[in-house]
């Protein structure tokens, strides 16, 4: 039998991971999980992602079965393949939970997400960032002599494309729902 030696600092691994990893390849993943609309639901759930130490980039929760008492949570969180598997396989077990799906690799998903943005500014940087929210499809839903609140909705990217152009015009405040995606397809 051979024997395992690990010369401190040579690795990035936990010690209590010491199986080789197939893949230190992070990837981001959206799932989304159905669960009973019922107290401790979203707690039990956010306590396996930070008990074992994982990232979540973005939740959202609704009701959307209100017959059934059905809520939709859905995650963006970045993890090696492994870790994704090991996400889903664990928030299966979880007794609350109806269905997990991994809409990053079931196929094509529409991903959305709401974002506020406050802008304050005069003059020409006011000008410019009314031009920016016309190209960006973003609404005026609130106007003061000294700034604007942008409402935009779209794919992340566009979010986080928009705020870093209108940081440099004034930018002092920003509001995000997180991301609300459905797969494509009749299924």
């Amino acid at each position: 039998m051979a024997a395992l030696h690990i010369k401190k600092g040579s690795t990035k691994h936990s010690a209590y991971n010491l199986r080789p990893t197939f893949s230190d390849v992070q990837e981001t993943h959206t799932l989304a999980v159905l669960v009973e609309n019922e107290p401790g639901v979203l707690a039990r759930v956010i306590g396996l992602f930070s008990g074992r130490g994982y990232n979540i980039e973005s939740l959202t929760v609704a009701e959307v079965d209100h017959q059934g008492h059905l809520s939709r949570i859905t995650i963006v969180t970045t993890g090696t393949p492994q870790v994704i598997e090991q996400i889903k396989a664990q928030l299966g077990r979880i007794v609350s939970v109806h269905d997990v799906h991994d809409l990053t690799v079931e196929g094509r998903s529409v991903e959305r997400e709401l974002g506020l943005f406050k802008v304050s500014g005069t003059g020409d940087k006011r000008i410019e960032a009314l031009r920016l929210a016309e190209i960006f499809r973003a609404n005026v839903v609130d106007s003061t002599l000294e700034s604007f609140i942008f409402e935009i909705t779209g794919a992340p990217e566009k979010i986080d494309a928009f705020a870093d152009l209108m940081r440099p015009l004034g930018l002092f405040e920003v509001a995000r729902t997180g991301v609300a995606a459905l797969s494509r397809g009749a299924e």
